[in-house]
């Protein structure tokens, strides 16, 4: 692949960026993000079949462009020699963390948000000083389309670049050597990167999604809870890795939290198939497999309630597909199984925390946890006992847009970390230096050992 080969040619021949360049590269970037923002919007609407505007400047630009000031504002700090402590023995030496570009950075980004999941981790990765090729999803081609052109706008190619095209272009795109490489998508594509990175010993951030519940304490208000929850949930109607994938609900309130998501639906959308603000699925494949996993459902017992207004017609060639809110849902139904990721909200009864925990814990473990309490110790229980890539308490999602927290998964639903800090340390080398002194403590270990080497032996070997 020409590109990456001309990357890591100028990788090799030329020094890394100082901070003024990395500045100046993500300030261009930022620029370009500014003048395209309604293009933007509009391709991935035509990717999809329809998205509201604001909810791609919500849910892409706007972190995009966050994450490029917080980089700008934080970079020389992250970028400073970092010094560490030195063992008595070896004082008046001292040693210190440099942190370097790793080379070449490989970005395989998903459909669902082409352009936040292509951007973000570039903003990482310039900010580490290095250089990057860019791989966007050919589910969105539009979106991909426009990736390209503001990238070949902002960039020499020698720095970023960008490649296209279908399954193929990916599966020779991750068994290039890079220096790193950063994979969102499914669980299951992720484990084919993963056999195609080791033929490299290519180091990897996997971001891989899974089936993050929201855990409803019996005190927590319903209403508020439902809320929150929906409107997480349906945010690109479902299509969203870290939307919550199955509540769990105290068992003699799980008809009146439906009961009241219906409502919280009627409200957040009065109306679903002809609206606006509501997300299409993206294509047919997807449609008919969250289609699948409702039959599947129902044939096994579960009693499925679409969220919508009566006379409403769905389907008919249209991706526009109505909330779903399934009950009596067992663990042998594929969509207890398999992430969702659309707009089906299963609901788990559970009988006591105790309970709730111990579902969770059985599962592999998600991407992200929500628990709605406003019970302090109840809480700090709950984050205690579960382990999941990251928690939002009260609310979903909004852990991810906070600049400062690391955002990854653990386990089956991904591994490393980025944004912020953690991704400039993700795409750095922390190379660890020793300075030794101008006296060496040490001198009394060379040979030929002695008396005093032998007593300072004994005095270390206590």
């Amino acid at each position: 692949m020409n590109e990456f080969v001309n990357l890591k040619t100028a990788s090799s021949s030329g020094s890394a960026p100082g901070l003024r360049e990395r500045r100046e590269a993500l300030k261009r970037l930022h620029e370009v993000i500014q003048v395209h923002r309604d293009e933007m919007a509009q391709r991935v609407a035509e990717d999809f079949g329809r998205r509201a505007t604001e909810e791609t400047l919500l849910l892409e630009v706007f972190p995009i462009l966050n994450g490029i000031r917080h980089a700008i504002a934080h970079m020389e700090a992250w970028m400073r020699p970092r010094g560490v402590a030195v063992s008595w023995l070896f004082k008046p030496a001292s040693a210190q963390i440099v942190y370097q570009p790793l080379g070449v950075v490989g970005i395989v980004s998903a459909w669902n948000y082409p352009f936040w999941l292509t951007f973000l981790p570039l903003v990482d990765a310039l900010a580490a000083g290095n250089r990057v090729l860019i791989k966007p999803s050919e589910i969105a081609p539009r979106s991909a389309d426009l990736t390209g052109a503001i990238i070949r706008e902002t960039f020499d190619p020698a720095h970023v670049n960008v490649v296209t095209g279908g399954p193929e272009v990916s599966k020779k795109f991750v068994s290039l050597p890079f220096d790193h490489l950063l994979f969102t998508g499914s669980t299951r594509v992720g484990k084919e990167v993963m056999k195609a990175a080791a033929e490299n010993l290519t180091p990897l951030t996997l971001e891989l999604g899974g089936k993050s519940p929201a855990i409803v304490h019996e005190s927590y208000s319903l209403k508020t809870a439902a809320e929150r929850i929906w409107t997480g949930k349906l945010y690109n109607a479902g299509q969203t890795c870290l939307a919550p994938d199955y509540a769990l609900i105290p068992e003699d309130k799980v008809d009146e939290f439906v009961d009241v998501s219906r409502a919280c639906v009627a409200r957040l959308y009065p109306a679903l198939a002809e609206n606006p603000d509501y997300t299409s699925i993206v294509n047919q494949r997807h449609y008919e497999r969250l289609m699948g996993l409702i039959a599947d459902a129902m044939a096994q017992g579960a009693e499925c309630l679409a969220f919508h207004n009566e006379g409403e017609s769905f389907g008919n060639g249209s991706h526009v597909m109505p909330p779903v809110a399934v009950k009596r849902v067992t663990s042998e139904m594929t969509l207890m199984r398999e992430e969702i990721f659309g707009p089906v909200l299963p609901v788990v009864p559970y009988q006591s925390l105790d309970d709730a925990i111990a579902y969770v814990n059985s599962r592999p473990r998600p991407l992200a946890l929500y628990y709605f309490d406003n019970h302090r110790k109840r809480v700090n229980r709950v984050l205690n006992e579960t382990v999941s890539g990251g928690v939002t308490v009260n609310d979903v999602i909004l852990h991810v847009a906070q600049s400062g927290l690391p955002f990854g998964g653990v386990g089956p639903s991904g591994m490393g970390h980025y944004h912020g800090e953690a991704g400039f340390r993700r795409m750095s080398k922390e190379k660890g230096v020793f300075l030794q002194g101008r006296i060496a403590s040490t001198a009394m270990l060379r040979p030929p050992y002695g008396r005093l080497a032998r007593a300072m032996m004994g005095f270390l070997l206590k």
